[in-house]
């Protein structure tokens, strides 16, 4: 007993949370800004620089967390909870970097209409995410619980949208795309913008799923 009132309990997760979540949107609106201004080589770098910023400062603080949940004894939501949800959303920091990273390494040349659209898809999940992780810390609070709530089911319906988006690109892709090797890249850029999408929805399982066991 006296060993576990030694330990420091509950922590900062709630802020550390809503600090990720914030580099996430940093990152997914570096994103956008580097698909729209493509054709300017000197704005490119810039905002691919920007994406590889957030990205880092996403992982340190997803490092604070899992250091902060060892050191400590009494967690405000179920230590599992905390470390998929960190984790998770980590993986859409890596996911928005991934995307920036492979459009250099396979040298494309222009934006498609297809890759705006995914963009601005990713971006407006990654910005509901952000909105979700910020109740997280007032789901004793009903009213909070219902918007919580709605805001993953945006999500949802996001991640749909860019479903549709992705066959719908695909389609185009294979039908009137005569270059094969145009063919392997925006393939590959088209599932990582959908794979994006995906890993949001994730997030919002992992928020429906605390709110469950909590409020």
């Amino acid at each position: 007993m006296l060993f576990g009132k030694l330990l420091p309990r509950e922590g900062n997760f709630f802020e550390l949370f809503n600090q990720h979540a914030d580099r996430i949107v940093e990152a997914a609106h570096a994103f956008s800004q580097l698909v729209a201004n493509y054709n300017d080589p000197h704005l490119r770098e810039k905002y691919n620089q920007d994406v590889d910023n957030a990205e880092r400062a996403a992982d340190r603080v997803t490092h604070e967390v899992n250091r902060t949940l060892h050191k400590t004894f009494i967690t405000p939501i179920d230590r599992e909870q905390i470390h998929s949800l960190i984790n998770t959303m980590d993986d859409v920091a890596d996911l928005i970097q991934d995307s920036a990273e492979t459009m250099a390494l396979y040298d494309v040349r222009h934006m498609t209409e297809e890759i705006t659209r995914l963009t601005d898809l990713s971006v407006k999940c990654c910005e509901r995410v952000r909105d979700a992780v910020k109740m997280l810390d007032r789901i004793a609070d009903p009213a909070t619980t219902e918007a919580a709530i709605k805001t993953c089911e945006e999500i949802d319906r996001l991640e749909s949208d860019a479903d549709r988006v992705m066959r719908s690109a695909m389609s185009k892709l294979f039908r009137e795309e005569p270059d094969v090797r145009e063919v392997i890249k925006l393939k590959a850029i088209y599932e990582l913008l959908e794979t994006i999408t995906d890993k949001c929805e994730d997030v919002a399982n992992h928020i429906e799923g605390i709110i469950l066991e909590n409020s």
